[in-house]
């Protein structure tokens, strides 16, 4: 097979293409040896050897270098593995919906979100998806934007509610929906609970929960401990669970961060109490996330209508 062209068109790309190869390079990618990925597909290592040739001739590049027995993946080889990682998500979405379809359903439409979207606009979304759409399966998954994120890239979610770094800003369609305000909860027997004002320094005196190191609302809440030259609390518990933050501080005299939006529902049921501290600033926006590269089904487009009215 010779070499590809630069001046080759995207369809003559494809038509030197084979499922079979990007089968293949993705599993070397996963085992890093060529034995390994062989036997995966239930190939022989020599059919293997020449299936590899075969692709790098198609592309007119090299994807690996050899580091003893094992392969490590060049700059050519992380660009073309991205690609293959991309399409493989976007058939495993084809393949779950029409799954769907062929039980009668009207599809399936696999939703991401934040926990401060959830008491809103995302429930409210859903309600009216529900409405228009009363065969369609729906799926949502709670979780941090981060791994949200990986979740869409791989195919898993269609559409995600949640933040974007500047550095996965390029592969994905960001629109903005609103800031999150934060806010300090306690539980309702704790010695702050009834308080008319509480200061910073006060909130040192019990253990906190707080989201791991990195995340957007951890960086926040350090930046005020910063501001105020006070030392971030060293009697805590990480957990990016907000369900398990909230457990927490219910039963202890612990404290924690919620969204705003998150918190006041808990009050309003008598779970949790807002603490009268305000941290003067908020979280960059959240708002939805699409891939770019990925054609939207039907009920996303207009799920997101719906979420951005």
């Amino acid at each position: 097979m010779g070499s590809i062209d630069h001046n080759d068109t995207t369809p003559q790309l494809l038509n030197r293409l084979r499922m079979r190869q990007v089968a293949l390079i993705l599993a070397i990618d996963a085992h890093r040896t060529l034995r390994a990925a062989a036997a995966e597909l239930g190939l022989s290592q020599p059919a293997a050897t020449k299936m590899l040739h075969e692709l790098e001739s198609a592309l007119g590049v090299s994807l690996f270098e050899r580091q003893g027995r094992g392969l490590q993946l060049n700059a050519a080889g992380i660009c073309v593995t991205r690609y293959f990682k991309d399409f493989r998500g976007g058939m495993e979405a084809l393949n779950r919906e029409l799954v769907e379809l062929r039980k009668g359903s009207y599809g399936r439409l696999a939703i991401g979100s934040i926990m401060a979207a959830s008491p809103g606009r995302l429930t409210q979304s859903l309600l009216a998806m529900r409405q228009q759409w009363p065969m369609l399966a729906m799926e949502v998954a709670v979780d941090t934007s981060d791994r949200l994120l990986a979740q869409l890239r791989d195919g898993v979610l269609e559409v995600v509610v949640g933040r974007l770094t500047s550095q996965e800003g390029a592969d994905y369609v960001f629109r903005s929906l609103e800031n999150e305000a934060l806010s300090v909860v306690v539980g309702n027997a704790h010695p702050l609970a009834s308080a008319d004002s509480v200061a910073l320094s006060q909130l040192l005196d019990y253990g906190w929960v707080l989201q791991p190191h990195g995340s957007p609302m951890r960086s926040l809440i350090e930046q005020a401990f910063r501001a105020q030259r006070l030392a971030t609390p060293r009697d805590l518990i990480e957990t990016g669970s907000m369900l398990t933050s909230m457990n927490l501080v219910r039963h202890s005299t612990m404290v924690t961060v919620l969204p705003l939006a998150v918190a006041q529902v808990q009050q309003e049921h008598g779970f949790l109490r807002i603490v009268p501290f305000d941290f003067g600033r908020e979280l960059e926006a959240y708002g939805s996330i699409v891939r770019q590269d990925r054609p939207l089904s039907q009920p996303a487009q207009q799920f997101l209508m719906l979420l951005h009215q």
